[in-house]
């Protein structure tokens, strides 16, 4: 029995050290590879079945707000990238540059891009002439390259899957409704497929995009207490579209320069899935992104009928992602293996189970076992799969609520710091100098001013003045 349970053997505990157990977990649940290129990773099958399950499901939401996809190019030259002064400043210490095309030098360096506002930019000044254009609303797939100093697989890393919407408006108004639209796709995404409950909100002016006039994102808050920005949304005004000369024709026959929108999604959800839902067995999926929703495992297979029982079922439950463990390793071996890839249900069929014309249904969530009959199987598996998918939701919440503290005083706040974890709310006076101190003496930052604003007080938590907002703070990934 101890041999069965040898992967999970080696997965170390989350409590013992929280980064040790992530790590172990991408690497035992096969989900990525190191690679040559320090800071790149292999995104393999099955890290990578369940970045598809994310794109598709996020496509067909973004498609409904009439959403068109694109593709640019992944090389920016630099005189591009110069046009926006506080743009380029905010990513000069991450770009990557080609120098050479073969043996020759090029004439001007091109930056791999780190995100394409700059592109999008250069292509809609040619793209858009007349209020009949607008609006243009755009999304790529891509990968972008940001050369981070320090990397962890799906959550820094100096190459990443993304999603970018870039859009082109007529008035301030629509770029306003459009960015907070995303914001909102997002966290209803997060919350409803992904179980990880956000707290929605904008940046302040220090943590703003480069480049913005506002940023909103959506915050979660991991097993471990630290928050993870898991999706922003930008309103560039109309300062892009300055630098880069992008015009229209509005209908009173006026030029007027559009303003712009800026919104993404990355493969560090997957990273949020580990963090918000795993233990230590393994991975725990959401079923809405589980490659394999339900593992049939058939035991004592080499008996007459077994095999042929399973391959059955698994067509009376072809509705959902369902496979059949038909490998000759021992049952305790594949439990440990389906425990370790966070597969939502297991279903057990042996020659007993076959006489009795039943299954043994084993939830990943809870460890719960259910014995059904093989009449009602189908709908069984369809009622479990959608408990465990709220279930895993209000865990997450009930998480998130325990370990969200109050902070009315400087000395309260550095008390939670020092001795709890998670989110504080506290009001602060919004002054960036401020903002810097807390973050210096704490390593805390401001995650976000939420959209829900609460009066805690009259002062900032730090140095007395009067409040302006009421912020979450945390320390963060």
């Amino acid at each position: 029995m101890a041999k069965d349970k040898k992967l999970v053997e080696q997965i170390t505990s989350m409590e013992e050290d929280f980064a040790q157990w992530y790590t172990d977990i991408v690497r035992k649940a096969d989900l990525i590879d190191y690679t040559s290129v320090k800071g790149c990773m292999v995104i393999k099958p099955a890290g990578y079945a369940i970045w598809e399950l994310i794109q598709k499901q996020l496509d067909e939401r973004f498609k409904e707000t009439g959403v068109e996809n694109v593709y640019l190019p992944m090389f920016i030259p630099e005189s591009l990238l110069q046009k926006e002064k506080d743009h380029v400043e905010g990513f000069a210490p991450e770009v990557a540059w080609v120098t050479h095309g073969g043996m020759n030098e090029l004439q001007e360096r091109l930056c791999v891009r780190p995100t394409s506002e700059t592109l999008f930019c250069d292509f809609y000044k040619n793209e858009v002439e007349s209020y009949r254009d607008l609006p243009k609303v755009y999304n790529q797939w891509c990968s972008v390259v940001r050369w981070e100093k320090e990397t962890r697989p799906f959550l820094r890393s100096r190459e990443f899957l993304w999603q970018e919407g870039h859009t082109a408006h007529a008035t301030a108004e629509e770029a306003e409704e459009r960015t907070i639209q995303m914001l909102n796709v997002y966290a209803d995404f997060c919350e409803q497929v992904l179980a990880i409950p956000v707290v929605r909100g904008q940046k302040t002016e220090k943590e703003k995009f480069a480049g913005a006039e506002a940023t909103y994102t959506i915050e979660a808050l991991m097993h471990d207490g630290k928050a993870l920005q898991s999706g922003t949304s930008h309103n560039f005004g109309d300062g892009f579209a300055k630098a880069f000369g992008i015009q229209y024709t509005s209908k009173d026959n006026k030029l007027e320069y559009v303003h712009q929108t800026s919104w993404g999604m990355t493969t560090r959800l997957i990273g949020a899935i580990i963090m918000v839902h795993g233990d230590d067995s393994g991975l725990v999926l959401p079923p809405k992104v589980a490659p394999v929703q339900v593992m049939i495992v058939p035991i004592m297979q080499k008996k007459e009928g077994v095999l042929e029982k399973a391959a059955e079922l698994k067509e009376m439950l072809k509705s959902y992602r369902v496979k059949v463990d038909d490998s000759d390793k021992n049952p305790g071996w594949k439990f440990a293996e389906q425990e370790m890839r966070g597969i939502p249900l297991r279903v057990e069929i042996g020659p007993r189970d076959i006489e009795a014309n039943k299954a043994l249904i084993v939830r990943r969530d809870t460890g719960e076992k259910i014995e059904v009959s093989l009449d009602e199987i189908d709908s069984k598996v369809g009622e479990l799969l959608e408990s465990i998918q709220q279930d895993m939701y209000d865990k997450a919440l009930a998480h998130r609520e325990e370990n969200t503290h109050t902070a009315v005083t400087w000395e309260e706040f550095t008390d939670i710091i020092e001795n709890r974890q998670g989110f504080i709310k506290a009001m602060w006076c919004g002054e960036t100098e401020c903002e810097e101190a807390i973050k210096d003496k704490t390593g805390a930052s401001t995650r976000c001013m939420p959209f829900a604003q609460e009066t805690l007080g009259d002062v900032c938590v730090h140095c007395g003045k009067p409040a302006k907002k009421m912020v979450y703070f945390g320390r963060a990934y």
